[in-house]
């Protein structure tokens, strides 16, 4: 018995030990420095230079593929989409790959700028893609699938030919096509270093307000309640994702210090949680399935609850359209088929089809 105990005792010590060299020597007890293995899964950006950028290559053709599959839904098939993403292609000439500035970003009457024509470097496009790609489920491309995709916008721009494929070993040939590679510049100081022509002093120098800081501004008027919804709701009328999102014109605006005698009456009791619905959430969650779908209100894609006044009881029909996906019912942004365990698609169809009720 005292082996035992001598035993356990010795693997406890090693354990504390253990703890104690884990923890970081900057702050003490708190942490510990990760581990190189760790940091590369983070360290993962692709610079200007091509620093980071992992070696592989990908075809026009691959990325078409890819494209269609994972990509067309959400931005077109020929990266046109307006309806909810800014659209990734048009308003480049062949003029602008050879002299690397896009020539309709000086026309004020050309109607929209896609990311081709503003971005400059092609690190830029592959880095993005690379980390935030699908929306849905970023990161899960593999390195020929972003070299593939990446190769395939670049082609839908007439940046390269149809059979192109992009390696580690020819990205710098094809950023010298860029179409607005000469529209960036390095000469801001926002940059450490000197890899790319920075420069010592920056453009500003602001120095932090200490003393004789301007006064908060009081806010002297505000739109009134019946003039607020008089041009439509703006909520509707901006995109839905992006920095223009409209604020909900049809409720009136919360008036801050409102008086005592105005404040809301006490809560209503908790509603018992509903379990039905804190698992299908739970699944919705898991499958990304609310990158599109809010509960009660449309992202993307319509809101559960409008799903479920329109198809009450039809837990079938719902399992088969999470299952194969579809378009045309609620909009032109097609939804992808969704790959999970029919059991999961039918709790969530069930719970549709019962109200969709958080």
């Amino acid at each position: 018995m005292s082996r035992f105990r001598n035993a356990v005792l010795t693997v406890a010590l090693l354990a504390v030990a253990g703890l104690a060299a884990a923890q970081s020597p900057k702050y003490p007890g708190v942490g510990r420095a990760a581990t190189p293995k760790e940091v590369a899964k983070w360290d993962i950006d692709v610079r200007p230079d091509f620093k980071g950028l992992p070696a592989g290559s990908g075809s026009v053709a691959k990325g078409q593929d890819v494209w269609e599959g994972k990509c067309a839904h959400c931005h077109g098939v020929f990266g046109e989409s307006g309806e909810v993403f800014s659209p990734l292609i048009g308003g480049t000439t062949a003029e602008d790959v050879k002299t690397g500035r896009v020539a309709n970003l000086n026309r004020s009457d050309y109607p929209g700028r896609t990311t081709i024509m503003k971005v400059a470097t092609v690190s830029t496009l592959w880095d993005y893609i690379n980390r935030a790609m699908p929306w849905t489920a970023p990161k899960s491309l593999t390195t020929e699938e972003v070299y593939s995709v990446t190769a395939f916008l670049l082609n839908l721009a007439n940046v390269v030919p149809d059979d192109f494929v992009l390696s580690d070993k020819n990205i710098a040939d094809v950023q010298n096509r860029m179409p607005n590679r000469n529209g960036m510049t390095t000469k801001h100081a926002m940059w450490p270093g000197q890899e790319f022509g920075g420069v010592k002093k920056p453009d500003t120098d602001n120095k932090l307000c200490m003393k004789d800081c301007t006064p908060e501004p009081k806010v002297a008027s505000f739109l009134p309640d019946f003039a607020r919804n008089a041009h439509g709701n703006l909520a509707e009328q901006n995109r839905l994702v992006g920095q223009q999102i409209g604020v909900d014109t049809t409720k009136p605006e919360a008036k801050a210090g409102m008086p005592a005698a105005a404040a809301p009456a006490a809560a209503a009791p908790a509603k018992p949680e509903n379990a039905e619905a804190k698992a299908a959430i739970a699944l919705l969650n898991k499958y990304s399935c609310t990158a599109c779908h809010g509960v009660d209100k449309k992202v993307v894609g319509p809101g559960f609850n409008e799903i479920a006044k329109k198809h009450a009881g039809k837990v079938d029909y719902l399992v088969g359209k999470i299952k194969a996906g579809g378009s045309g019912v609620w909009g032109p942004i097609p939804m992808p088929p969704q790959t999970l365990p029919d059991a999961d698609a039918k709790k969530i169809a069930e719970w549709i089809s019962k109200g969709a009720s958080k």
